[in-house]
């Protein structure tokens, strides 16, 4: 489970998670504002009291049934409270700890007061999942909490919490820590002024670092209780492994100049630092990869290097040219591999995805026209949690549609949705333009076109091939009401689940389904699944209906209880209403409720289905038909078999690429009769390859063997961006005097021994144009101009986690 703190604004829900990799990607919500009066406490629900449980047939005919004592058993278990939330407040909530029932919720009241700022903060807590609260606001000393900085929750699930309040009257700024889930909180007053939040050591959570708004970088080894200034001027920041922390910094005090910034290192909480590149634009940490954007020398051209030891050798990535108005983004990164897009030159709003080896260095073409708009940095590339290899994007078509393409195989193929069962287009759209009759997923496109798209495409890994995501059959770009369609198979087959837009969720490792009509009007049903989509049950949990402004559950899908946050009519109240399943569903399930699914099985009858990145997967799924609960001990069970290797289990080479619709591998045509040499670790390399290398992670065995093989050519080769060297100071004053007398010691011994070669080895002709010789290379074999998309750093001057993009700082 995974904390999140939410930010509850009119009409809006948005939700941001503390503490997550790459993958997941720590960030901070902006604030939302809210006109509304004080609430009062607990107040008692109301229900209808009608057939809760009445199911019609499904949207695709199936025929549903309905549950017996629904009414009864949700009525029983649905709980309302009202916060007291003053007019232009704001709420937001996080869970603290994984299976711990624990929610807190921080009311936030602020306005500006001529020169001076009055706030007011209310602390509720909760015990049994959203059920009841107690106002603990006493607990932080009735201290105004800072809106910026929210709850922070500790990412390893030990009941940590630190609230960053505001006591400038008093002269700074305080923490209130929590190490009870929030029982209780102990202060602890900043020698500084904080610009970010406190970000917690992944592998340490006692460990907390941020920046104050003089660009210091501060660090707490003991959970916040004393801090020590370990760097100035800094302005890019990131926990590494190892306890490692990785940040950029400007000696003229200034993070504007981008291109002229240090990329540094410290192992050992500051008391030591590396400067691991120079000349550096921007940089981020994806997976076992350091990226590093780096300024070529040449004008405004970049270039990305990549390294897998933390910064001690650099690469430079094997991708082709791109100029100052292009751009690149990460768009994945793990242990095996990256996803990187690279702009087309032009204002094209699109470009190509490449994929890497496992050194992430060398790349080749895997989707061309890749939707990526200049405008607002946005695209569709969504990872699919719930089956591995799985991710979707929108690509533009030759006519200038936009198309969902997917991907099984980590990007070796990508190929069209399938259009669900019994789907059909609208007759104008199949009648004038067939070809534009497709199936089309929304994600972040669709939200930034102002598509009445609530939420992004849902899946979990827990809920196996499990996907919730609004879409539209015909013309994607005139869609103005999706539907949310269901797949349960990672993507390969869909189908029409719920009309119009709605708010979901994954309850229960798929096991049961939540949603909520996306409507202007109050609303006061919820509707439910219990056999993936196929059939849904509606039940109103009030009579008194709410303007819904959303849904929230425990992170991690593994909770029965849903919580409803809105609003009533005047206004006056914010209200959350939480839902209790757990009783609709009577009884455990049982071995027999389980039934043996292979995924990514296309032909039953073939030898290698299932057959992906070099194995097979058959894992134990709940039947559709069975009503049980899976149970937060609840774990996915699988078998792995391996397979023979066949030209699915291989990328197309360096150099080459798959035209649409072949399985073939083809030389690009800018690459034919140019040798295939890259730069590997200081060496020119050469690759003699048929067109294939195997795709990072995939585990066939014999079968298609291509040959590949890559040479040292013995020509020395790196990139003058970059510093040879490494340089390391120490913050100790002793260690400063030792290292230059060191120096000292060594520059005598050099001396001395130049003499000796000069006199006795080489009669006196010294040879000093080995130097030269290293730049000729360098020169011949540079490669130039990526720019620096960062997926997850922090910026100064900004409060948040940027998820896909730092094109905002293209100037």
């Amino acid at each position: 489970m995974i904390s999140a703190s939410c930010i509850l604004a009119l009409g809006l829900l948005s939700c941001a998670a503390l503490g997550r990799d790459l993958q997941g990607g720590e960030k901070l919500s902006g604030l939302k504002r809210l006109q509304r009066e004080s609430g009062g406490d607990e107040e008692p629900h109301s229900l209808e009291r009608s057939d809760l449980s009445k199911r019609s047939a499904g949207l695709n005919g199936q025929t549903c049934t309905a549950l017996p004592g629904v009414e009864s058993a949700l009525q029983n278990n649905t709980h309302t409270f009202t916060f007291k939330v003053r007019t232009m407040g704001s709420l937001s909530l996080a869970w603290v700890g994984d299976g711990s029932g624990v929610l807190l919720v921080l009311t936030t009241f602020q306005v500006p007061l001529f020169m001076m700022r009055f706030g007011q903060s209310n602390l509720y807590r909760s015990e049994d999942y959203g059920k009841t609260f107690k106002d603990v606001t006493y607990l932080i000393n009735h201290t105004f909490i800072q809106t910026e900085f929210g709850i922070a929750i500790s990412p390893d699930h030990s009941g940590k919490v630190i609230l960053t309040g505001d006591v400038s009257e008093m002269g700074g700024f305080r923490l209130f820590r929590s190490q009870d889930f929030g029982l209780t909180f102990a202060p602890s007053d900043l020698p500084f002024e904080p610009l970010i939040q406190m970000l917690y050591n992944p592998g340490d959570c006692n460990a907390l670092m941020t920046l104050s708004i003089t660009l210091d970088l501060w660090l707490s080894e003991d959970f916040g209780t004393t801090w020590r200034k370990i760097h100035d001027s800094v302005c890019l920041v990131r926990w590494g492994p190892k306890n490692s922390i990785y940040f950029t910094t400007n000696y003229n005090g200034s993070c504007n100049d981008k291109g002229m910034l240090e990329l540094r290192k410290t192992a050992d909480y500051g008391r030591s630092f590396q400067t691991i590149a120079t000349r550096v634009y921007s940089f981020v940490l994806g997976g076992k990869f350091v990226f590093a954007s780096i300024m070529t020398g040449r004008g405004t051209e970049r270039m990305i290097h990549v390294s897998v030891d933390g910064g001690e050798v650099w690469n430079m990535a094997q991708l082709p040219k791109v100029n100052h108005e292009q751009f690149y983004s990460i768009l994945a990164a793990n242990q095996d591999m990256i996803f990187m897009h690279v702009d087309d030159p032009g204002d094209s709003g699109f470009g190509t995805i490449y994929v890497s080896d496992d050194r992430g260095t060398v790349f080749s073409k895997s989707l061309e026209r890749h939707l990526y708009t200049t405008t607002g940095s946005d695209t569709d590339f969504t990872a699919i949690t719930s089956l591995r290899g799985v991710y979707m994007t929108s690509a533009l078509t030759e006519d200038g549609a936009v198309e969902t393409v997917i991907t099984f195989d980590q990007g070796a193929r990508w190929q069209t949705l399938r259009r669900p069962q019994n789907s059909h287009c609208d007759t104008e759209t199949s009648t004038n333009r067939p070809n534009r009759c497709r199936f089309h997923i929304h994600a972040s496109y669709s939200t930034t076109m102002k598509m009445n798209v609530p939420m992004l495409p849902l899946s979990q890994p827990n809920a196996v091939g499990l996907i919730l995501a609004h879409g539209s059959v015909g013309d994607a770009e005139s869609a103005l009401s999706p539907d949310v369609y269901v797949s349960v198979d990672g993507g390969y087959s869909w189908l029409l689940a719920l009309r119009g837009p709605h708010h979901y969720a994954i309850l229960d490792s798929g096991g049961l389904l939540v949603a909520v009509e996306h409507t202007n009007s109050p609303v006061n049903q919820i509707k439910f699944s219990t056999d993936e989509g196929q059939c849904w049950h509606t039940y109103n949990f009030t009579n008194d209906p709410i303007h819904f402004s959303g849904m929230d559950s425990e992170p991690g899908s593994r909770s029965m209880n849903v919580s409803l946050w809105g609003y009533r009519n005047d206004f006056s109240k914010w209200v959350v209403i939480t839902i209790d399943f757990k009783k609709l569903l009577d009884r455990d399930c049982t071995e027999g409720d389980y039934v043996q699914w292979l995924a990514h099985s296309a032909d039953p009858s073939g030898s290698n289905d299932g057959c992906v990145l070099g194995y097979k997967e058959t894992f134990l799924r709940l039947r559709r038909d069975s009503v049980c609960w899976n149970g937060r001990d609840y774990s996915v069970t699988k078998k792995l078999s391996p397979c023979p290797c066949t030209m699915d289990d291989y990328h197309c080479d360096f150099g080459y690429y798959r035209p649409e619709n072949s399985s073939e591998c083809e030389e690009q045509e800018e690459m034919k009769g140019s040798p295939l040499e890259f730069c590997l670790n200081g060496t020119t390399e050469q690759l003699q390859t048929s067109g294939y290398r195997k795709i990072p992670g995939d585990q066939c065995e014999g079968g298609f063997q291509p040959e590949r093989k890559e040479t040292d050519l013995g020509r020395m080769c790196t990139s003058n961006a970059l510093y040879p060297n490494s340089l390391t100071e120490t913050s100790s004053l002793n260690a400063a005097v030792i290292v230059m007398v060191v120096i000292a010691l060594l520059l005598t011994s050099a001396v001395a021994g130049v003499w000796l070669v000069k006199k006795y080895v080489c009669g006196g002709r010294f040879l000093v144009h080995r130097y030269s010789v290293m730049r000729e290379h360098v020169e011949a074999n540079k490669i130039e101009g990526v720019d620096d998309i960062d997926t997850h750093y922090m910026e100064t001057g900004k409060a948040q986690y940027n998820e896909d993009s730092d094109q905002d700082l293209l100037e």
